[in-house]
């Protein structure tokens, strides 16, 4: 199950993270993927647990768990 949107130059993935619950969460998990290569743009919700994603290509899997890892969160795959 992927939500995901392409444009000409961007797409658009939507991730589904676990244990997010306040803004500095959400700060947290969209400063350690904004940190990836390629990304343009991270919007977190904790309240539903999605973090969208825009990037330049589309991202590893991998590189995103290891971000939401970092930030102390888990990736529980895409919304």
């Amino acid at each position: 199950m992927s939500a995901q949107t392409d444009t000409p130059a961007s797409v658009t993935t939507v991730y589904q993270v676990t244990g997010m619950s306040c803004g500095h969460c959400e700060g947290s998990v969209s400063g350690e993927i904004s940190q990836i290569p390629g990304v343009t743009s991270v919007k977190a919700v904790a309240s539903s647990g999605e973090v969208t994603v825009v990037s330049e290509a589309p991202l590893d899997d991998e590189a995103v768990r290891a971000a939401v890892d970092e930030a102390g969160f888990e990736l529980a795959g895409k919304a």
